[in-house]
């Protein structure tokens, strides 16, 4: 077989090959083999029917139909890996010879035009100097993680008054569109905090100052259901109203929400937690401003197919999240007070960046030789079945049928990758105090604290970019 690669871009080429006909025989006899499976010829047992009678009855054109797309396939992938190329994506064969000339014993010949990976001239990261927010714990934000914690445990409890904001009604209601009453627009004895309009536009201004008893009535474009887009004539009934009433700020409010037996002992450890958790912040800070200085001194030309499958695979899982809460992309730019333009730009902007990134660590990963660990797979798949809300188990089964492993130890390795680049950093505070990147955010995390059930404890920060264009692309 013989190859020739032509490079039409940073990130394409053009690759010919050429196959004489004579090593086409292992694919064309799995051909005949399979084809031997699956027709019936009289006298012959299904898989035990000689080539030269598949000929006779089928045709040789149909054993080389059959056994094209391995052929080429096999080819491909040969002249690939010889030609060292590092290829994203399905290949775009423009020209091959035809099936008919194959079948008479014509050589394979075939053009294909495939993206590529850039090739990324690496600077020196050692030298690179940044600076990050100092570590500041104030008393105020020791006392909002108190007032969570209170109202976490606060007791709701019926109030003889008008409904007010914060407050909790339970409301029975119904939407009429055209006078008539929709099927899925009724309501019972459904609990609903006032603030924000969370349900219904409208619903709100409605009920604040509605006591128990009271019908009130609103018009409201509906954003979901049946009638989603339409205007529709609602009716609220308060049948009761509840207010929030805190806990007491004692130690017998400490022994109840947390493990600590006084007020005193709680409050340390949260400033405690707050302190870790800013460290987190101050390490991630760290090393994102440490990639986007090395990203600003590395030219990173980008396969443009890939940019915009991603670009669209994005804009379809919004649209398909939205469609599901009832809402289209139009509407939701206006809940974002962002126009269609801006959105594009941004997407354009942030699949963009994201794959300089993993093109740059990649190559990181490649120049430091780092590799991924059984341990360390495992536990980036438990963060990330955390994060999707899957049990470790189910995420893990999930990512074996979707072939996604790739994806994960990508991640892993631009993790590290990015870790190796903030240690070799250069860091301080806006003090000028000197501050360590790599520092282990791990190894101080506190287990088995009740009380705030360690919202606190840091997520960690997988190389800036979330990212995996490429690994899909290859995977």
């Amino acid at each position: 077989m013989k190859s020739a690669v032509e490079t039409l871009n940073p990130t394409r080429v053009r690759l010919t090959v050429e196959v004489p006909s004579e090593e086409l025989k292992p694919s064309l006899d799995a051909a005949y083999k399979k084809i031997g499976k699956q027709v019936t010829v009289p006298g012959f047992r299904k898989g035990k029917i000689p080539a030269r009678i598949i000929d006779q009855r089928f045709g040789r054109e149909a054993v080389f139909v059959e056994a094209f797309d391995d052929i080429l396939s096999s080819s491909y992938g040969k002249a690939v890996e010889e030609n060292e190329l590092r290829v994203l994506g399905q290949p775009e064969v423009t020209e091959v010879t035809d099936v008919t000339e194959l079948a008479g014993g014509a050589d394979l010949k075939f053009t294909a035009e495939v993206d590529t990976r850039p090739e990324i001239e690496l600077p020196d990261y050692s030298g690179i100097e940044v600076e990050v927010d100092d570590i500041t714990v104030t008393d105020e934000d020791v006392a909002e993680k108190i007032e969570e914690l209170r109202d976490r445990f606060g007791a709701l409890n019926t109030v003889e008054r008008a409904a007010a904001e914060g407050d909790t009604v339970v409301i029975d209601i119904e939407a009429k569109v055209d006078g008539e009453v929709l099927e899925d627009g009724v309501a019972k004895a459904m609990s609903y905090q006032i603030g924000g309009d969370t349900m219904l536009d409208g619903l709100d201004a409605a009920v604040i100052g509605a006591s128990a008893g009271e019908t009130k009535t609103f018009e409201t474009e509906l954003q979901g259901g049946s009638a989603a887009g339409r205007t529709a004539e609602v009716s609220v009934l308060v049948t009761t109203v509840k207010a929030k009433e805190l806990p007491e700020l004692d130690d017998d409010f400490a022994q109840l929400a947390s493990e600590f037996d006084t007020l005193d002992e709680l409050k340390a450890d949260l400033r405690e937690k707050l302190d870790h958790q800013k460290l987190h912040d101050q390490q991630n800070e760290g090393r994102d401003k440490v990639l986007e200085a090395l990203l600003e001194q590395i030219e990173v030309p980008l396969p443009e197919s890939i940019v915009t499958e991603e670009i669209e695979q994005r804009r379809g899982q919004l649209e398909q999240q939205l469609g599901m809460m009832g809402m289209d992309l139009a509407k939701w730019l206006e809940i974002q007070g962002q126009t269609a333009e801006e959105y594009e730009e941004e997407l354009q902007d942030s699949v963009r960046k994201g794959m300089r990134a993993q093109f740059v660590l990649d190559e990181v990963v490649k120049k430091e030789q780092l590799s991924v660990n059984q341990e360390e797979l495992t536990q980036h798949l438990i963060q990330r079945a955390q994060q999707s809300g899957m049990s470790p188990d189910q995420f893990a089964q999930q990512v074996m049928q979707s072939g996604y492993v790739p994806v994960l130890v990508g991640e892993v390795a631009r993790g590290k990758a990015l870790e190796v680049i903030a240690k070799s950093a250069k860091a301080k505070d806006a003090s000028g105090n000197e501050v360590g990147l790599g520092v282990d955010l791990h190894a101080d995390d506190h287990e088995g604290h009740d009380h705030a059930e360690t919202e606190e404890a840091a997520a960690t920060d997988e190389g800036g970019t979330d990212e995996t264009a490429t690994d899909k692309a290859e995977a």
